[in-house]
């Protein structure tokens, strides 16, 4: 029946599956890893390669232990009774062991992202100092054969600069504090020292799924690309396998005894979903998730009846579109000082320092479209922004594309992004007005430990200063995303569920091919991946079992 069977079939190379494929060897089972991309890793390889996993071992090391009741109080404000407490305390659970997992790998060894904020610190549980760990920066020479098969993405910098979370939060202000010039001549060093030295220095997602990828090859774990999932196999009810296709056309049956794990993404790239399921000022892609994503674990499991639920939301990243496609995220840019978001009225209609998620929830509940982000010459000439270095001229494309505009006055810059002169004229004077008391009476901008991560240290309220000083500057803001948020409804051991509540035997479903343990919300930086890998682990125990 099967051209060849293993105990376990993983259907994508992101952290969720390959955190699963370690933990079903150390279970003793036997174990492929099927990836459709020429690249492996998916969009954790793409991804900053946080991880948001309370009480993980490197966290413990640091003396920062948590109470189980402060993390299940935090999620449950967060979740909102949206996702099952079962699945809420397995993700709790389970998720130090991951960690101590991985951490018996010679290659997985990681850093505490010590003031990254959980992204609610103010509620019960939250973390000021934040529970995000990131991996230590890597030398890619090492995968040997293997290196010319993993993802790029936007953590490496030029001339073989490498920076991590960390650096990259002192690099931003380099223009304004000591420890941002002085992080400006490490980062001289790293450049000169990789040219000597001949390193390819990764951090973020590269370096995350790097080295799982020497974990894996370590177990023996064989992992093949260019295989797609075209079809699961089911016998009496329960699924024992899939059919692949390679690149070339070769089709194989490959039975899995224990069950299949889908973890091949969300629906990111598939335009057709995106219009069935995405609201209104999302539907449009400008999704930062890995390009083969396009609902294919989500597609299989409605296949055979399972239920999906969250959609209809995504892990939204307020984004500024390159002239050239790409999409740019804002992430440190919105809590600047020296700016304001608004809509096509001219007017604020949220704190533009929040989280991501939050932010776009906001301008996609109030149809907030198009935003603009107004910033003066001070901010201009003091902070990075969508890529572009403090001080450097915007480049010539986003202006002849329309997507930025400069003028002498603010009601100029009004007329050239088409909003009442007078209501932006007014928007800015209050926003102004807030400076001196340091309190952002609209919106609270800055009154969060989240926000004030990002924000200038320097400054009485880090996210506050004037707008006021010519020429000033507006750039569109787009609806982009991480990734979807919505898919396979699963149970606590990772198992996909139908629409009356039974269990699809032999099927589990982790990462985006699942829909979130966190919830139409985000509980701090990695709540993605860090979840993606947890419930790797479980389903691969599960199977065992």
């Amino acid at each position: 029946m099967f051209d060849e069977e293993f105990d376990l079939v993983v259907v994508g190379s992101g952290g969720g599956g390959m955190v699963a494929a370690l933990a079903a060897v150390e279970e003793g089972l036997s174990v492929l890893v099927v990836e459709k991309a020429k690249k492996f890793g998916g969009s954790t390889g793409i991804s900053g390669g946080g991880i948001w996993i309370p009480n993980n071992p490197t966290l413990r090391r640091r003396g920062h232990h948590d109470s189980r009741a402060s993390i299940r109080r935090y999620l449950d404000l967060l979740t909102e009774g949206r996702v099952a407490p079962e699945r809420l305390d397995a993700f709790v659970d389970n998720g130090p062991a991951t960690m101590e997992l991985l951490e018996k790998s010679r290659w997985m060894k990681f850093s505490w992202t010590k003031g990254y904020a959980d992204y609610h610190p103010e509620y019960d549980g939250g973390r000021p100092l934040g529970r995000s760990i990131e991996p230590k920066p890597f030398d890619t020479r090492k995968l040997g054969d293997d290196e010319q098969f993993q993802r790029p993405n936007s953590m490496k910098g030029p001339l073989g600069l490498w920076v991590t979370s960390k650096d990259y939060h002192d690099l931003a202000m380099v223009k304004r504090t000591w420890r941002g010039r002085w992080a400006s001549v490490v980062a001289a060093w790293r450049v000169s020292s990789n040219v000597v030295r001949r390193r390819h220095m990764a951090t973020g997602g590269r370096a995350l799924v790097a080295r799982l990828r020497m974990a894996l090859k370590d177990a023996g774990i064989p992992l093949r690309l260019q295989t797609s999932m075209t079809e699961l196999v089911t016998e009496d009810g329960r699924v024992t396998g899939i059919v692949t296709t390679t690149r070339d056309g070769a089709v194989r049956r490959i039975g899995a005894r224990r069950g299949v794990l889908l973890a091949s993404g969300g629906f990111d790239h598939n335009p057709q979903l995106r219009d069935q399921y995405l609201p209104e000022g999302g539907k449009e892609n400008h999704s930062l998730g890995a390009r083969e994503n396009t609902g294919d674990g989500i597609l299989a499991g409605q296949g055979l009846g399972a239920a999906v639920d969250l959609m209809d939301d995504a892990w939204w990243m307020p984004s500024v579109e390159h002239p050239a496609g790409a999409t740019i995220p804002l992430v440190s840019e919105r809590a600047i000082p020296g700016h304001v978001i608004v809509s096509a009225d001219g007017k604020r209609f949220t704190n533009e320092a929040s989280p991501y998620v939050n932010f776009v929830h906001d301008q996609l509940e109030g149809k907030h479209l198009p935003a603009w982000f107004v910033m003066d010459a001070r901010a201009r000439a003091r902070y990075p922004f969508a890529q572009i270095l403090p001080g450097a001229p915007i480049p010539r494309d986003f202006y002849d594309k329309g997507l930025a505009h400069k003028a002498a006055t603010i009601e100029e810059l009004a007329a050239a992004i088409d909003v009442p002169a007078e209501a932006l004229a007014e928007t800015v004077a209050r926003f102004n007005g807030f400076v001196e008391s340091g309190i952002d009476e609209d919106f609270g901008r800055g009154a969060s430990a989240y926000d004030r991560y990002y924000g200038d240290p320097t400054l009485k309220n880090p996210n506050l200063d004037r707008v006021d000083k010519a020429p000033y500057y507006a750039m569109q803001i787009q609806v982009g995303d991480l990734g979807t948020k919505g898919g396979l409804v699963t149970d606590e051991h990772a198992r996909v569920l139908r629409e009356d509540g039974s269990v699809i035997a032999g099927l589990y479903a982790t990462g985006n091919t699942s829909a979130s343990v966190m919830g139409n919300e985000y509980a701090g930086p990695g709540a993605t991946i860090g979840p993606a890998m947890v419930f790797g682990y479980v389903a691969a125990r599960h199977a065992a079992s």
